[in-house]
């Protein structure tokens, strides 16, 4: 928008033409004009405001910063109206240190500069600076308005402090909004992000008149409960009362349904699962990612979930990480390495979404289908590893029994500083046992304990045992078992027994199937075991003894019978 006018003679010329500007026009042209047009003796009050107003409105940051400067340069008073508003300004341009500058040198200030600045800090995620203002404020004897209680309010849904809620919830108690909606639907919202669903459900009931905020927030603090039914029971008693629904309010219904279908699939009811997302207008990422998150559980249900996947793409649905990483396990567990390469491709094309979790399930998916090279290759592209991506790449190698690439990328990986976690370390372990590395796997396993602090678990010790016990080494296997800390389990004892079996040492196995007969008595396997080891050393009577008991102690299975259709009958 190109002006050319002459000085103009007066400020309420000036202002008419600001304010007949269009407010979507270029707020920098404005300003030229104002400068273009701005005499010494102009006064700027009507002037400025409505110029920072079109700053506001347009987000124009580097305008509206124009706009201060020149009014500082021009040696102007910025005065109490002015100096709100550029509150205002620099807090929704996200400077919230430049807001508090002009707070701090404002000589008064009303109701409204302390609101704006509350605000502010609630906005721009300083919750627990606007909790401290307004007790400044409260303490300075400036009496809050409804906009003051609705910022503060805000800062202490998002902090979840039930102690400064229900403070201010007592100063809203004795002020004369008590009874304003806007006052009402924050102090529900502090209330049910507080976790006191009761307290905002009885604020509710006393509401007169009920706008859409109103039932937004109680909606959504149903969902935000888990209980979704109420929050279905709710919409429909919001349409009954005859408010339209807004988009938040779409918003809120869709993420119940989300929630909804995520409960009929971890229940592994995905007939009904697919029932209510069928059912929906139009579905949105946070119901297909539920979905398919679901069908992701089951190996049956792969192919749906690809299905769906394809369909969601082909929608032109932007897919986020949690959809990926699903698909990603489908992948990997029906070996699609043609759709997992797919999704690699896309992933390299939006960079943006390419994060850890993604990358850490494509190292997975390409180990699964034994795909070393391009695991390897989608490691060394992440340009951020954590323990996870070092974790998974040391397994996959372990799983393909190279249990010294496994080692070497240990070692790498606590070169660059990165701390090895208990998962970390259960994969290593499991890498020495499959590669038969004896006296490294129990290196690890001692480094574990004294170096890194780590406590074994359960998964640790039968690592160790079974690291010994392929290693031959039974005699140093039992005495690890007999002084460990833990008390052994079945997977452990197990694994002694099995080794005894393939070394022929009887009388450790007599132990171990010992204490599998009393730890796991239901077993039938333990005992066909048992009865191997002793004919694998020629000791066939020992051997059909423990047949024999196996016979006594579990109930026959009964012969299966086939029927076979043929034209002249079945047999």
């Amino acid at each position: 928008m190109n002006i050319t006018i002459t000085r103009a003679k007066s400020t309420t010329h000036f202002s008419k033409l600001v304010h007949n500007s269009n407010p979507k026009s270029n707020p920098h042209t404005s300003l030229n004009l104002h400068t273009s047009c701005s005499n010494p003796n102009t006064k700027p009050s009507p002037t400025y405001s409505s110029l920072l107003q079109l700053c506001i409105d347009s987000f124009s940051k580097r305008a509206g910063r124009s706009l201060h400067g020149h009014v500082l340069t021009a040696g102007y008073g910025l005065g109490l109206h002015l100096s709100t508003k550029f509150v205002i300004f620099y807090s929704k341009s996200g400077d919230i240190d430049a807001a508090r500058r002009v707070f701090d040198e404002m000589p008064r200030r009303s109701v409204v500069s302390w609101t704006a600045m509350i605000s502010g800090f609630s906005q721009n995620g300083f919750s627990e600076k606007a909790l401290n203002l307004f007790y400044v404020m409260h303490k300075s004897g400036i009496g809050a308005n409804q906009f003051t209680y609705g910022s503060v309010l805000r800062a202490c849904s998002v902090m979840a402090c039930v102690r400064s809620g229900k403070q201010i919830h007592g100063c809203v108690a004795k002020s004369r909004f008590v009874g304003d909606i806007i006052v009402q639907s924050a102090l529900m919202d502090m209330h049910l992000k507080c976790g006191s669903f009761e307290d905002a459900l009885c604020l509710f009931r006393r509401i007169e008149r009920r706008d859409v905020i109103s039932w937004n927030s109680l909606i959504g603090g149903c969902v935000l409960r888990g209980v979704v039914d109420n929050s279905f029971e709710l919409f429909s008693s919001m349409l009954r009362d005859g408010l339209l629904p807004d988009h938040f309010t779409f918003g809120t219904i869709l993420k119940a349904c989300g929630s909804l279908i995520d409960a009929y699939a971890k229940g592994r009811n995905m007939h009904s699962a697919r029932t209510l997302y069928d059912s929906l207008h139009k579905s949105d990422l946070v119901c297909s990612t539920a979905l398919i998150s679901g069908y992701s559980m089951e190996r049956e249900h792969c192919h749906k979930a690809m299905e769906l996947f394809s369909e969601i793409n082909h929608r032109g649905m932007i897919v986020d990480e949690v959809i990926l990483c699903s698909i990603l396990n489908v992948c990997a567990n029906v070996a699609s390495l043609n759709l997992g390469r797919q999704i690699h491709a896309h992933t390299l094309k939006n960079k943006s979404s390419y994060d850890v979790a993604v990358a850490n399930a494509l190292i997975d998916m390409y180990s699964k289908s034994g795909e070393l090279h391009d695991a390897h290759r989608a490691f060394n592209e992440m340009q951020y590893k954590n323990v996870i991506s070092w974790t998974s790449l040391i397994a996959a190698y372990g799983k393909h029994g190279i249990g010294e690439d496994a080692i070497t990328l240990f070692i790498k990986m606590e070169n660059e500083g990165v701390k090895p976690n208990d998962v970390t370390f259960l994969s290593i372990l499991s890498a020495c046992s499959h590669s038969g590395l004896t006296n490294k796997g129990m290196e690890y396993f001692n480094s574990m304990v004294s170096e890194y602090k780590i406590k074994p678990r359960a998964e640790h010790y039968s690592c160790a045992v079974d690291i010994l016990c392929r290693g031959g080494q039974l005699e140093e296997a039992y005495k690890f078992v007999c002084e460990m800390d833990a008390k052994p389990n079945t997977s452990l004892w197990g694994a002694m027994l099995g080794a005894c079996k393939i070394y022929g040492n009887t009388a450790l196995g007599e132990v171990a199937a010992g204490f599998l007969f009393s730890l796991d008595p239901g077993r039938s396997v333990n005992y066909i075991v048992l009865s191997n080891m002793y004919a694998a050393v020629g000791l066939w009577e020992n051997a059909q003894r423990a047949r024999n008991l196996m016979i006594q102690k579990f109930t026959k299975k009964e012969a299966g019978s086939s029927i076979i259709y043929l034209d002249k009958g079945a047999i």
